[in-house]
């Protein structure tokens, strides 16, 4: 883990932290994910807790300011993953620069009492850019592309990872 780089998982009461990393990661890289920014700025302080219960948000920051954000959902998923990875995003400037690795450091610490050993995840098929990172912290292709439900005609890869722990 890069030591300037500060990993922690995120509280209902840091709703306001998840927020502003997933409305910057829409804003800065929107194309990349299934979510909207548009309709998620409308969201509520109501909704943004609520799935900062339903997701373990884990924060990059560097210096004191947040850098980047992923999200860990306990499942059974597809090809025996147990949990799910999402919201994948480090700021522009902030890439290259060990984030990313250090984000995954950190699940790959917390694997065993929280069951992340399979992790999972998908990523769109023309997302070049990050499938070579994923492949570069072990995550190998499974499975055939799968068309996204959130967004008709866009095409998906999973990904599989067994921790390193």
């Amino acid at each position: 883990m890069n030591p300037a780089v500060k990993v922690e998982a995120l509280t209902e009461n840091e709703w306001k932290r998840y927020r502003d990393l997933r409305l910057a990661a829409l804003e800065s890289d929107g194309h990349a994910f299934g979510g909207n920014l548009e309709s998620e700025r409308l969201f509520t302080e109501a909704i943004w807790r609520e799935k900062a219960r339903q997701y373990i948000g884990i924060a990059a920051s560097v210096a004191g300011e947040d850098i980047g954000i992923m999200t860990v959902e306990n499942l059974d998923g597809d090809f025996g993953s147990t949990c799910w990875v999402g919201s994948c995003w480090v700021d522009p400037e902030f890439r290259k620069h060990g984030a990313l690795r250090s984000l995954f450091q950190y699940v790959d610490d917390h694997a065993l009492e929280r069951d992340w050993a399979i992790q999972g995840l998908g990523v769109w098929v023309d997302n070049y850019g990050a499938i070579a990172a994923y492949e570069k912290l072990g995550f190998v292709m499974m499975g055939e592309k799968q068309e996204s439900t959130r967004k008709p005609g866009l095409y998906y890869q999973r990904m599989l990872r067994n921790s390193a722990k």
